[in-house]
């Protein structure tokens, strides 16, 4: 099949979206599909996206031109982005199918941060999807809440984590897990440094050792001056970002606007358990008894209690995430296209 991806989220950018459809193409090109992706890196780069200045908007100029050239036999406009609205344009202008799929809670970040009404944002959202032939959302509990706000034809595409890169380094006998030097327990945050990721709730937690984060955002500079006891490193990539899952000895997520938490399998591939709000996201993935994360209001609890996790159980949790599952999923749920759409 000749499958092409319109997408905001990619390269240059860095983040957990990309990282899916990073690895979501991989696997595809594997099973012999051929792929295109129309992203951001094949334009010239505009103005900073609204909350988030460090992904610069695409000017998608002649999108129709290499959506016609590559002649797909199915199309994917996941984010309502410019590149993803020019597709969407296109498309409809054609009569040619596509799916969508959702990737951000834009209304309940809105919501929390500038007080405007989330049905607001999600009839933005419902507006931009609703126009597809087929809609993919990772969990039962975002199913659930993006029907109750009238979203239509409903598929599921899950997640899952790469085993081969996210790994238990401890497991290796030439790896130190206190190459950081730094105090223990380590209590260890990856992601987007942003308010919506509900940070400073992690920062004030009374808790021994150190709170370290990795990743970057728009907050960085501010949360380093106001919170000196945290140890900030930046964005970390491959096999040095599964280094510091491993080195960590617990994973917390104080985010409570996650549509699946991918950083959650990350952690617990490496053999990190993980500490987490019962919110949705890390609940669709830990539920309850699952015995490699806890699941509390009380976060310093919850990451108290991680401590006495086994770390082998976390690493088995993991393996039972299948990409190749998923990217088959994602694929049975494209809608085709014609062959005299081309003609």
């Amino acid at each position: 099949m000749r499958i092409l991806i319109a997408t905001d989220a990619w390269q240059p950018q860095v983040n957990g979206v990309v990282r899916v459809f990073e690895t979501t193409v991989d696997l595809l090109r594997a099973m012999g599909h051929a792929v295109e992706v129309i992203g951001p890196d094949r334009f010239r780069l505009g103005m900073p996206a609204p909350s988030y200045p460090e992904v610069r908007l695409a000017l998608p100029w002649r999108i129709g031109r290499m959506i016609e050239r590559f002649r797909p036999d199915a199309i994917h406009v996941p984010v309502e982005g410019p590149i993803g609205l020019a597709a969407r344009a296109w498309c409809v202008r054609r009569g040619v199918p596509f799916t969508t799929s959702f990737h951000t809670r834009f209304g309940d970040y809105f919501e929390a941060r500038l007080g405007i009404d989330r049905r607001h944002l999600y009839r933005m959202q419902r507006w931009f999807h609703d126009a597809g032939a087929a809609f993919m959302v990772q969990t039962d509990s975002l199913e659930r809440q993006l029907g109750g706000y009238g979203f239509r034809r409903i598929r599921r595409w899950g997640r899952a984590v790469d085993t081969a890169a996210f790994r238990p380094w401890r497991d290796r006998p030439d790896f130190d897990p206190d190459f950081l030097g730094l105090p223990r327990p380590i209590f260890l945050y990856v992601g987007r440094v942003a308010r919506e990721k509900n940070l400073e709730a992690f920062f004030g937690l009374d808790l021994p050792g150190t709170k370290l984060v990795v990743g970057d955002g728009p907050q960085l500079g501010e949360y380093r001056g106001k919170w000196p006891a945290v140890r900030f490193l930046g964005y970390r990539h491959g096999d040095e970002l599964a280094r510091h899952f491993a080195a960590a000895d617990v994973f917390v997520l104080p985010s409570r606007f996650e549509t699946f938490g991918l950083v959650v399998l990350e952690a617990l591939a490496c053999g990190t358990p993980v500490a987490a709000l019962p919110v949705p996201g890390p609940l669709d993935i830990l539920g309850d008894g699952s015995g490699v994360g806890v699941l509390s209001e009380d976060l310093a609890s919850a990451a108290l209690n991680a401590l006495r996790l086994d770390r082998a159980a976390c690493r088995r949790f993991a393996e039972g995430f299948s990409w190749e599952s998923c990217t088959r999923q994602f694929a049975a749920n494209l809608v085709p296209i014609e062959p005299t759409a081309w003609k």
